[in-house]
């Protein structure tokens, strides 16, 4: 199945409002702002379907047009179900100048014999900002379906004035590369990454007070570091991805004191 689904965010007296949205099934969205005097929209992507079934392509758009404040949700976790043939999904982002985005999405959790392949593209004008997260599982633990997925890819690509600045091609095939060797997973279970990028701000205080905030918590293993633009990303390895999933939004909170 073919899905579809384009947002656009616009301006309107100083506040972000939903400017379009289209979609097609089994997809849909619901506008879930409570402050509607604030300037920070917030978009849940739905869905009538239990996850992605094999053979689906979902094609997802953002715009958030200048000066622009949105973060995208997701309903639940995202369960990708057992395949033969695969499925796949292409997300376009496009924030225009002093655009805001942000999108922690719930862990994916891909079942036995799940193969996807997700491609992500992020074009950022002047001036913008940039949270951007995942998580994946190691499948449905409690089933004993451990790494026994047949692929999981996550390209993302991250433009500045449309130059490539940040290339991130996550890809397991644990049938092929058994997760728990050196230089793999090394035991853990579940991995989270999180890019955020903003200019004119001092990423370096920003990666202090991060580290701090992570050497605080037990069961993890976590690297952060800078980008090349005025950004950085973190890495966290795990058993639990409640953990990690809520770690991601503790640090999106944590960069908001500094903006």
């Amino acid at each position: 199945m073919i899905a579809q689904l384009q947002i656009t965010a616009a301006l309107r007296n100083g506040i972000s409002y939903l400017k379009e949205a289209y979609f097609t099934p089994p997809l849909k969205v619901a506008n879930i702002t409570e402050d509607k005097t604030a300037n920070n929209l917030q978009i849940a992507i739905m869905s009538a379907s239990p996850g992605i079934l094999d053979g689906d392509d979902y094609q997802i758009k953002v715009v958030v047009e200048a000066g622009c404040k949105m973060q995208l949700h997701t309903q639940s976790y995202q369960r990708l179900f057992n395949m033969k043939t695969g499925a796949t999904q292409l997300m376009e982002v496009f924030l225009h100048n002093n655009a805001s985005f942000v999108y922690l999405p719930h862990p994916s959790v891909p079942h036995e014999n799940a193969s996807f392949k997700a491609m992500n593209k992020v074009h950022l004008s002047n001036h913008c900002s940039l949270v951007w997260g995942e998580v994946l599982t190691c499948g449905r633990k409690l089933n004993g379906e451990v790494f026994q997925f047949t692929k999981y890819q996550n390209d993302t690509e991250i433009f500045i004035n449309n130059k490539l600045i940040i290339k991130e091609n996550l890809l397991m095939q644990p049938s092929l590369i058994n997760p728990n060797m050196m230089g793999q997973m090394e035991g853990f279970t579940h991995q989270a990454s999180l890019i955020y990028i903003k200019e004119k701000l001092d990423i370096d205080e920003i990666c202090d007070a991060i580290t701090n905030f992570l050497s605080t918590k037990e069961g993890i293993n976590f690297g952060v570091s800078t980008t090349p633009a005025n950004g950085m990303v973190v890495r966290i390895l795990g058993h639990k991805a409640e953990q990690l999933h809520e770690c991601l939004k503790n640090i999106h909170s944590l960069i908001q004191t500094f903006n």
